[in-house]
């Protein structure tokens, strides 16, 4: 029996994944107060109805009102219950929920005439401080489409009866560094096929930039290291119940260095792991 709650920040994108979990069969509720809770954790445990067996609730900072001192003892007392509850706790930088609002003309929940859009964020990053703290996982879509936080719900949160799952996800550092990693490895100091005119428009997906790292004792030995670092210490990170994690591996534009490593160790992790999961940041 399973109750997600999603929470997070307006415009992060709960919305969009409370739909994603429906299309997978969870019963969702959106913005039920969060003082509701034990109410709903009874129903599902006494209900015959299997409908509930896989619930998924939306609680924003306006529907916790002043129960979020009680959130560590509602939790607790539905787990005790049997129930795997878990918190996942959407988020995205200041100036891409900016960009969302003023592109959606929708009005931020917490704005009014006296409280610009930028205060409503901070205000409400605030209020959500309890609920963020205690989220077994934090979602940061501020470079994700609609369809990347689909795909990512579908693969990263409702499917853990196959144990850990393991997303290698590819960056630039030029572009940011993501936030939702749980180990970021930097291989900058590889040879970059930039410099290479017949290799700058290619990507490290492609054959002959392949070549050209694997030319390169820089790289296997990098790769080895990473990879034996991993094997050493996911198995302990699922041992403590972790759902899943995240491995960014980082280069300067994204394009080459760290789209080869992350091909590379996905390859060697898939070898030893049902969940393993490639995603390129800046090739999307």
């Amino acid at each position: 029996m399973k109750l997600l709650i999603i929470s997070g920040l307006s415009g992060s994108g709960k919305s969009t994944a409370l739909r994603t979990l429906e299309d997978l069969d969870f019963y969702c509720i959106d913005n039920l107060p969060l003082s509701m809770l034990p109410n709903l954790a009874t129903q599902m445990r006494t209900s015959t109805d299997t409908v509930l067996e896989n619930t998924a609730v939306g609680i924003d900072a306006r529907t916790m009102l002043n129960a979020s001192d009680d959130i560590h003892d509602i939790l607790e007392n539905i787990r005790l219950h049997g129930i795997d509850c878990r918190i996942i706790y959407f988020k995205a930088d200041d100036n891409h929920l900016l960009k969302r609002y003023s592109e959606t003309r929708r009005r931020h929940p917490l704005s009014s005439d006296s409280c610009s859009l930028a205060e409503a964020i901070r205000q409400e990053r605030k209020m959500l401080e309890s609920i963020f703290a205690m989220a077994s996982q934090h979602v940061d879509t501020s470079h994700m489409t609609p369809q990347d936080l689909r795909d990512f719900v579908t693969e990263h949160i409702t499917d853990s009866a196959h144990g850990m799952s393991v997303l290698f996800e590819s960056f630039g550092f030029k572009y940011g560094v993501p936030t939702e990693a749980d180990f970021i490895f930097d291989v900058r100091c590889l040879p970059n096929p930039h410099w290479e005119p017949a290799l700058r428009p290619l990507t490290g997906a492609d054959k002959a930039v392949e070549d050209f790292l694997e030319q390169q004792s820089e790289t296997r030995k990098l790769l080895d290291e990473i990879g034996h670092f991993l094997g050493n210490w996911l198995p302990k990170f699922e041992q403590a119940n972790r759902n899943y994690m995240t491995i960014a591996i980082g280069c300067t534009g994204g394009q080459h260095r760290s789209v080869y490593m992350v091909r590379q160790l996905a390859e060697l992790f898939q070898q030893q792991r049902e969940n393993v999961l490639i995603r390129h940041r800046e090739l999307t």
